[in-house]
């Protein structure tokens, strides 16, 4: 595996390459090109998985024949985790290089500065990554479509367990942006709905990339809460969880956490991963699907490694673009947006589509605990929750979204 050090700077030195598939033995016609728009730099254990998997995902459509004898090709960029970044690249994109579509967006923010453009220039946004319901809600619009479990989604399937926890006294801590506010918001409008006699004692915003975990942990205690409700991810989570295992924050709670169970946030934990805690993840190594396995083999064989769910992410969205293109004769955007609009596609999770009310994918996310096992942070006891089953119903939906 690749130390941090060497995937970052691998990742500096290819932000701004195109890749065409080698494998075009039957797509040999004009490429139809993809403007896929990232957090390379900022978030690279996560998406140097996604890019590696994306590439694969492309050189198999591009072995197979491609799109109409036409193979996919893919121009990455790097918005270093940075709104404005990203839009201005954005226009690049499609001004300059001529793309058929944009896609990728990894932080909230981010995704939905590349929405909003979308919207602007009447351009499709496959959006792979970014959590923040606004995407496909209150700031939803005619050219976007969401493939991951939105916050919304992801916080329902962790309510269904907090719900059945003896407990009442609830704290939460969350990132201080788009994401982080949604999460929250969310699990305790859900959760109060589910269980009217809980409170919420407390809650922490620090900055993303930045937390005080001393700080944030000593103010978490100081509420005295039964559990906590924890968004961190990445580096802010590693010092999270050192802080509050070192201050015994965590003794004789029950802790409830968003994307914990992720390998791309529980492996740098090594043998520091809590236990016993309620997440979302992606078990990797259990799941063993045909499709699942399929996916894990090819990965494996083609980077030498095991996936991420990062890798599952990527793969996915080239693959739904791709089933996309193929029902329409050319990659015009009005025909492409008519073509997402309750397109089922074969995820590696199991089959799922894109929702024609709200463009939200039914993709959905495991739900288990964490344990230690060899030294290393895994899950257990998961099940699979499929996302069209945490969605809420249409007629909520037209109270969220406007139309059109």
């Amino acid at each position: 595996m690749m130390d941090s050090g060497v995937r970052r700077r691998r990742l500096l030195a290819t932000a701004g390459m195109t890749v065409v598939a080698p494998l075009v033995a039957r797509a040999q016609g004009e490429p139809i090109r993809i403007g896929e728009i990232n957090s390379y730099t900022a978030q690279p254990a996560f998406l140097q998985p996604y890019r590696n998997a994306w590439i694969l995902a492309q050189e198999q459509v591009n072995a197979a024949g491609g799109i109409h004898g036409r193979p996919l090709e893919t121009l990455f960029r790097d918005d270093a985790g940075r709104p404005e970044d990203a839009v201005r690249l954005a226009g690049e994109l499609v001004n300059a290089e001529k793309v058929a579509l944009l896609s990728g967006g990894f932080l909230s923010n981010v995704g939905l500065a590349i929405g909003d453009f979308a919207n602007q220039n009447k351009r499709l946004f496959v959006a792979s990554e970014p959590l923040t319901d606004a995407l496909v809600w209150a700031r939803g619009n005619r050219y976007t479509f969401r493939l991951r479990a939105s916050t919304y989604m992801q916080s329902a399937m962790l309510v269904e367990e907090a719900a059945k926890l003896p407990v009442k006294r609830w704290a939460t801590v969350a990132p201080n942006y788009e994401y982080g506010q949604s999460a929250v918001r969310w699990f305790k409008e859900l959760l109060t709905r589910a269980k009217p006699d809980v409170q919420f004692v407390a809650e922490q915003f620090p900055a993303l990339g930045r937390i005080d975990a001393g700080a944030t942990v000593q103010a978490l205690a100081a509420a005295n809460p039964e559990a906590i409700f924890n968004v961190t991810f990445g580096a802010d989570l590693t010092n999270f969880v050192r802080q509050g295992s070192t201050r015994g924050l965590f003794e004789r709670r029950r802790i409830v956490s968003l994307l914990t169970g992720e390998p791309e946030y529980l492996e740098p934990l090594q043998d520091e991963a809590p236990e016993g805690w309620i997440v979302t993840g992606y078990p990797w190594d259990q799941i063993n699907t045909p499709e699942h396995s399929a996916f894990r083999d090819a990965y494996r064989r083609r980077w030498n490694d095991h996936p991420r769910l990062g890798s599952v992410v990527g793969y996915d969205t080239v693959m739904a673009i791709a089933t996309m293109l193929k029902k329409i004769p050319a990659p015009e955007t009005e025909a492409m947006v008519a073509a997402m609009r309750g397109l089922p596609f074969g995820s590696v999770f199991g089959p799922a589509e894109f929702r024609a009310i709200d463009h939200q994918s039914t993709m959905g996310a495991f739900v288990g605990r964490t344990a230690l096992k060899n030294g290393k942070g895994t899950m257990v006891d998961w099940r699979y929750a499929d996302g069209r089953n945490y969605l809420p119903p249409d007629e909520v939906v037209r109270t969220l979204r406007p139309q059109g």
